[in-house]
């Protein structure tokens, strides 16, 4: 998967989070290493999710992790706690703040089981 393929996918799955219920500011830089390496950020700003292909300089933590990964904790399957503690997501900065991406995982969850009750 290339960089572009991971960003893309990246982005079209947080995008479908419901941020409406979190009320807090974050910012956090992605470092995708290994296959499809480069970086990225998510930013939640007054109820606005952004992703964007660029680095973060005033973030409040980054995120290193593989794309694999990744996008497992973007769309909510594997849990960023066990990831840190397993090894397979490490994290710099502001440790309160990473934990707030949880929210938008799980509310990209929330949708996405949603979405499959509807079909049902």
């Amino acid at each position: 998967m290339t960089y572009e393929e991971v960003f893309s996918k990246s982005k079209e799955i947080i995008m479908n989070s419901d941020v409406s219920g979190i009320d807090s500011n974050l910012a956090i830089e992605i470092d995708i290493v290994g296959e499809g390496s480069g970086a990225f950020y998510i930013e939640l700003k007054n109820g606005v999710l952004s992703v964007e292909p660029y680095e973060y300089y005033d973030r409040d933590c980054k995120f290193i992790v593989t794309a694999e990964n990744f996008l497992k904790l973007a769309d909510g399957s594997l849990d960023s706690v066990s990831a840190f503690m397993t090894g397979k997501l490490k994290v710099e900065g502001n440790m309160e703040k990473a934990l707030e991406f949880k929210k938008i995982a799980d509310s990209v969850k929330n949708n996405k089981n949603k979405k499959k009750r509807r079909k049902a």
